[in-house]
């Protein structure tokens, strides 16, 4: 793709099913190239991606999708999609122009991953893109679940956003600012000081309060209080050059309850915070703060943030030794059924046909008992 220099490949090797289409040819100038192209699915519940991964390691997992009208009929799709045998999100393009894509952090307990495409109604699924980079294995780390982007942001007054080459694992970064901020910048090179990589170019700039002695608050609003768990991870760097006597030191709080610190930042040197553990929100509300110590003369500083959704994916896949075996018996007989696809037992509403298998708790691999 020439604006970003990534490399698309064509999903015809990780999938036997589905239509190819193009969106309407007045929107493609809108888009980049990958994009404008797209696979539907009009035959079959569900249908799935084969993806070869390296078990137990961290993967960036981000799926694109568009209508652009590929068929003239002006309905948009609404359509569940899957992570394996678990569901990992709706996806609902009414209205939605310029499309929407659902990203997450996961580690995959084998090396195979199904990503389905799910037929809820009478409109018909589609993806634009799936992409998958493996990541560091010691960043992005949970106490369980997975990591579903909520919010990746970089403070700064700018209107673009930011991403491959900048960024090397192409997370996407959309500038964030508030009128109560003042910005900072730096034509000085910020150095990386852990395998996280936030990109220079989003590093450059921060946001501190413009009154002194106010915290910098950043808010959101969650429709589940009770159930939604996030996990923070702020990025800082000290860009501005103190004078012997400033200090910038600061506290950091979740909800009004003491967080993380006293945390100076490092001249020139970015640091990352992640939160421990998973953290919840009362009546809807989230707030992350930071205030100022009582020896610091300057407010605080903010480079950027990510803010993720915990998701659990607890039906366990299938026993791979008989998902193997299954497989060969397909490939052996010429096997062709369409619903034959993803996790051959889970869940029961998608058992492939002719097969049997066993009832077992969500957490134990079913195991295919008769063809």
């Amino acid at each position: 793709e020439e604006s970003t220099g990534l490399q698309f490949t064509s999903d015809a090797t990780f999938i036997q099913t589905g239509n190819t289409g193009k969106i309407q040819a007045n929107l493609e100038s809108r888009f980049l190239t990958p994009y404008t192209s797209l696979r539907y699915f009009p035959d079959g519940k569900r249908n799935c991606y084969n993806l070869r991964v390296e078990k137990a390691r961290t993967h960036l997992i981000r799926a694109r999708f568009l209508y652009g009208n590929y068929d003239g009929k002006d309905i948009y799709p609404k359509f569940d999609l899957y992570l394996g045998p678990n569901p990992w999100d709706t996806i609902d393009l009414h209205r939605l122009e310029n499309g929407t894509q659902r990203e997450i952090f996961h580690i995959p307990t084998s090396n195979s991953l199904q990503i389905c495409l799910v037929k809820t109604g009478e409109t018909t699924p589609l993806i634009t893109a799936l992409e998958i980079r493996p990541m560091d294995n010691d960043t992005y780390i949970t106490e369980s679940g997975s990591l579903s982007l909520f919010s990746r942001r970089y403070n700064s007054q700018s209107e673009t956003y930011i991403r491959f080459p900048d960024d090397v694992y192409d997370r996407q970064w959309f500038a964030y600012f508030q009128p109560e901020w003042t910005q900072k910048n730096t034509t000085s090179v910020v150095r990386n000081n852990n395998d996280y990589e936030p990109p220079k170019s989003a590093l450059s700039t921060a946001a501190t309060p413009t009154n002194a002695s106010a915290p910098l608050t950043i808010e959101w609003s969650t429709d589940n209080p009770e159930d939604d768990e996030y996990y923070l991870f702020t990025h800082f760097a000290e860009i501005q050059e103190l004078q012997s006597n400033e200090t910038r030191e600061f506290n950091m709080f979740w909800n009004r309850e003491p967080y993380y610190g006293p945390l100076t930042p490092t001249k020139l040197v970015i640091n990352t915070i992640q939160s421990r553990s998973a953290e919840t929100c009362r009546e809807g509300k989230c707030s992350l703060q930071l205030i100022k110590s009582n020896i610091s003369t300057l407010p605080p500083l903010l480079n950027a943030f990510e803010i993720f959704k915990v998701i659990q994916f607890p039906q366990a896949e299938t026993d791979d030794n008989e998902v193997a075996t299954i497989k060969n018996i397909e490939a052996t007989y010429v096997l062709s059924r369409i619903n034959w696809q993803g996790d051959p037992c889970v869940p029961r509403e998608f058992m492939w046909d002719a097969l049997n298998c066993s009832s077992t708790a969500i957490s134990t691999p079913p195991r295919i008992t008769s063809l």
